[in-house]
């Protein structure tokens, strides 16, 4: 009888143990970017997040879904234009700073404004 409450207490501590974890799959580092023709590689992705924000849109607003290095939406040579233009214009200012940004113009929309909102008419009594 002894025997048997010994095994039986050794069998439920066994099967009272947590279950190993299974082994965590190995992330492999993201491949290197392809087709760069104007961004360096270094801080793209930070420099992407700020294009989505200060346009206020998501990333296949110029990349294909899936296929990043692609040149099949037309809009991502709108981008690389646009890209240009704001870099000759931070080249014209000696002191080596950024000064204008996708941001200066687009002001978080997909269109820039292309003039200021409406002022609000006085209030009566002002």
């Amino acid at each position: 009888m002894k025997h048997l409450i010994l095994t039986l207490a050794l069998a439920m501590g066994v099967f009272a143990q947590e279950p190993a974890e299974p082994p965590k799959p190995q992330r492999r580092p993201p491949s290197p970017p392809k087709n760069l023709k104007i961004l360096p590689a270094e801080n793209l992705i930070p420099t992407m997040r700020a294009f989505t924000r200060a346009l206020g849109v998501e990333c296949n607003e110029c990349h294909v879904q899936g296929d990043f290095a692609s040149d099949e939406n037309p809009k991502k040579n709108v981008a690389r234009g646009m890209i240009t233009m704001n870099k000759e214009i931070n080249a014209k200012f000696p002191d080596g700073k950024m000064h204008v940004s996708c941001y200066t113009c687009h002001r978080g929309a997909k269109e820039p404004a292309m003039a200021p909102p409406a002022a609000e008419a006085p209030k009566a009594g002002f």
